[in-house]
């Protein structure tokens, strides 16, 4: 099979059920989850581009970029420190997805995300009270644990509900969320700016989706798989009939029985993961996620106003660029949720590789023609204006291909016995190369100035390859039948043993699990 390419057929099975309002309003509720992420995504790059931040917390960043007026376009925000702000939080947040995997297989998703809203509540306020940069540091420790517990739960709950045929669509509902994050972040950050305090209000009003993650999770019903794995049969049974609005489930509730003994016959998820049946899914599991923090996204969404402020934007009008950018990933989001089922998630990910790619060559030699390799020059509006255009084009390849997909994919291939791991093993990969992007991406610009964005467009180009040839897709195919998908793929089918197969030979009956 040509590019690992794969379409469901007749071995496939598309079981009976509708989309309920139910499973709807629940789906709704834990993509919620994603704001927090989201808003702190967008709310840090406006931060630290205000006055009043930086000269109360760094100085001499503040110093550097009012005194420096001939220095280096490229090095005015190069500070380790600052960086640290931003970046301390992805680090928390790759700990505490370990033990997330453990809360989320052993108590189930919805607590997950409890926990994680809980924490993430403390540190925003926290960070909204702080009065040094040791508060701020350990405010952005606690909102990296909660960030870490609401990424490993939330995609999982929701793969887990949403009936096959719409499981792309409503996972990509925890990616709508992230981007309404940003979005609004960007706003706070544009309407809070001029003032002293502004910074408190950007930081503390993380509160707000903080709290709706928490209550939303409290009245949240668990999914059928979690409630079955915790031994709960008939209430897994039940539970699936009402979020497929039919007492028609035998069919799907076998092979959730098919996966959960298959999942109590191991003993160590950790240690099963690395076998090699299940080479294809540690790979995906960790190379999607590297991948995607090396599209270089997050130079964008984290830096964005100190971005277009060091392209010569002024203060005002580099926080609007920002809000301008935000706007283009909600809009180019709702078009993944539109077409991910329809299309396919390979046909995503190559064309938004390619319109990554041209953007970000484009970039690279608008920002060569302005300042060189030196960094001293000044841009013309017009070519400010079609730098803005470019990224916005460059960010909504992001928002249809890479940003929901790095999420719903990972999420959706794993058989039941790995899933907690396979998802944290994505979280953490995320979180881990978020945080050295977020660290070293202002030392990484002063360094390599335009040639960073030549850089990740390399890196694009690794990726895009590597859908063509090992991603077979997977939209419309049951989530416990995966297997079935990768057993049929041109490489990695040599891994997959023939009984790993869910739903096509199994000798497991219902009443087995019953007795």
């Amino acid at each position: 099979m040509a590019g690992g390419g794969y379409v469901p057929d007749s071995g496939t099975k598309q079981f009976q059920g509708r989309v309920t309002g139910f499973v709807l309003i629940a789906c709704i509720v834990a993509a919620c989850g994603g704001l927090i992420f989201g808003y702190d995504i967008g709310i840090s790059g406006g931060v630290t581009s205000m006055d009043s931040f930086l000269s109360k917390f760094f100085p001499s960043v503040y110093r550097k970029e009012k005194e420096g007026h001939h220095e280096s376009m490229y090095c005015k925000f190069d500070s380790h420190l600052l960086t640290l702000f931003t970046s301390s939080l992805y680090l928390a947040a790759l700990f505490a997805s370990a033990v997330a995997a453990y809360v989320t297989k052993v108590f189930g998703r919805k607590i997950s995300m409890l926990f994680g809203g809980i924490v993430f509540l403390a540190g925003a306020i926290l960070n909204g009270v702080a009065v040094d940069v040791a508060m701020l540091i350990v405010g952005r420790l606690l909102l990296g644990v909660g960030v870490g517990f609401a990424n490993q739960s939330v995609p999982l709950y929701l793969s887990e509900m949403a009936p096959s045929q719409l499981r792309g669509a409503l996972n990509i509902g925890f990616q709508m969320a992230i981007t309404i994050g940003i979005l609004v972040a960007g706003l706070i950050n544009f309407t809070f700016a001029s003032k002293d305090w502004g910074w408190r209000a950007s930081l503390g009003l993380a509160a707000v989706p903080a709290i709706m993650i928490t209550v939303g999770s409290i009245f949240l019903p668990d999914t059928p798989n979690s409630i079955l794995a915790r031994g709960n049969t008939e209430k897994a049974r039940e539970m699936l009939k009402k979020i497929r609005g039919t007492d028609n489930v035998d069919e799907e509730f076998q092979d959730l029985i098919d996966a959960t003994h298959a999942a109590m016959r191991v003993d160590g998820q950790w240690s099963t993961i690395l076998k090699p049946e299940y080479r294809p899914h540690l790979a995906i599991c960790f190379l999607v996620p590297f991948f995607q923090q090396f599209t270089g996204i997050n130079v964008i969404m984290f830096y964005a106003p100190v971005l277009f402020k060091t392209l010569g934007f002024g203060d005002d009008a580099s926080l609007m660029s920002a809000v301008i950018t935000g706007l283009v990933n909600v809009f180019a989001t709702f078009i993944s949720i539109l077409a991910v089922d329809r299309l396919g998630r390979r046909a995503l990910f190559l064309e938004g590789g390619i319109q990554m790619i041209v953007s970000q060559v484009l970039v690279a030699v608008m920002i060569a023609k302005a300042f060189g390799s030196a960094g001293v020059g000044v841009m013309s509006k017009a070519d400010s204006l079609l730098v803005l255009i470019l990224i916005c084009f460059y960010v909504a390849a992001f928002a249809w291909s890479w940003g929901p997909l790095g999420w719903l994919v990972p999420s959706e291939i794993c058989p039941l016995e790995i899933r907690s791991a396979g998802q944290a093993i994505n979280v953490a990969v995320n979180m881990a190369f978020t945080f050295i992007i977020g660290q070293f991406f202002l030392t990484m610009l002063c360094h390599m100035k335009f040639g960073l964005f030549l850089f990740f467009a390399c890196w694009v180009v690794v990726m895009t390859l590597f859908i063509y040839f090992f991603l077979p897709e997977t939209k419309n195919v049951p989530i416990e039948e995966m297997n079935n998908v990768w057993r049929k793929h041109w490489f990695w089918g040599q891994y997959i043993p023939d009984d790993a197969v869910i739903g096509t030979a199994s000798s497991t009956k219902i009443k087995d699990m019953e007795a």
